[in-house]
């Protein structure tokens, strides 16, 4: 059975994989989903120093304390940034990267470089505006494709401020990411803030999925998303299935 670390991405902490691990757990893997420092019940350890570096260290911690090894390392949107940056610290502990309609950035970019420039220029003007030069505030879940209202109800109280920081942190690379496979997932059904990444996976020769939901998928479509990462796990040498 394939070890998982899902790691969240901008607003959430580690609870928002509640229904996605609950069917991969059932199934026999193994399921971490970390909450990054300074967001939702880590809040209290916000600051303007919180930066990509922090929330790199937090995973690799993880891993190293927990001596986790053939890691299936899943990262949903910002957390793109820090499966890249981890896997590239730690490649012999990680099998697979996986990207959860999530960055896919080389040496020296940013998160910022990477969104469109229209969401690019709302992000720093909720910071300098909203966020007093450093957070940028919650988005609307109508925007992300959330409009359930049981699930609107349940992801509101727990998001929090997100420090641009990590936005504005170039990654810092070796290139021994690149020793580790990686697939991505897109989000199809919202307004697809991430189709240029799915793009660049494709031109890298990724597999890529496709799920007919919006960027929330952890929360709007978890046992479909539970199954793509079951299945692409599969493909890890040393699982069951696995092959390449």
């Amino acid at each position: 059975m394939a070890t998982f670390v899902l790691v969240h991405g901008a607003w959430h902490g580690g609870w928002c994989w509640d229904r996605v691990a609950r069917p991969l757990r059932a199934a026999g893997h193994e399921v971490h989903a970390p909450t990054l420092t300074g967001l939702s019940e880590r809040a209290h350890l916000l600051s303007p120093l919180v930066g990509l570096e922090t929330h790199v260290e937090d995973v690799v911690r993880l891993v190293d304390v927990l001596g986790l090894t053939d890691v299936v390392l899943v990262g949903h949107s910002y957390a793109g940034q820090v499966v890249t940056a981890v896997a590239d610290r730690r490649p012999d502990a990680v099998a697979r990267r996986v990207y959860l309609d999530a960055f896919v950035g080389d040496d020296g970019e940013a998160a910022r470089d990477l969104l469109p420039e229209t969401v690019e220029h709302h992000w720093a003007q909720s910071a300098a505006e909203q966020g007093f030069g450093w957070l940028v505030a919650v988005r609307k879940l109508s925007v992300l494709g959330v409009t359930e209202q049981a699930d609107v109800d349940w992801l509101t109280p727990r998001l929090t401020p997100h420090p641009w920081k990590t936005y504005t942190d170039p990654l810092r690379l070796t290139g021994a990411v690149e020793a580790v496979p990686a697939a991505f997932v897109e989000c199809v059904s919202w307004m697809r803030v991430f189709a240029a990444q799915a793009e660049r996976a494709r031109a890298r020769g990724w597999p890529v999925r496709e799920i007919e939901t919006g960027h929330e998928a952890m929360v709007t479509a978890p046992d479909e998303l539970a199954a793509v990462l079951a299945e692409l796990a599969g493909s890890v040498p040393g699982t069951p299935g696995g092959g390449d």
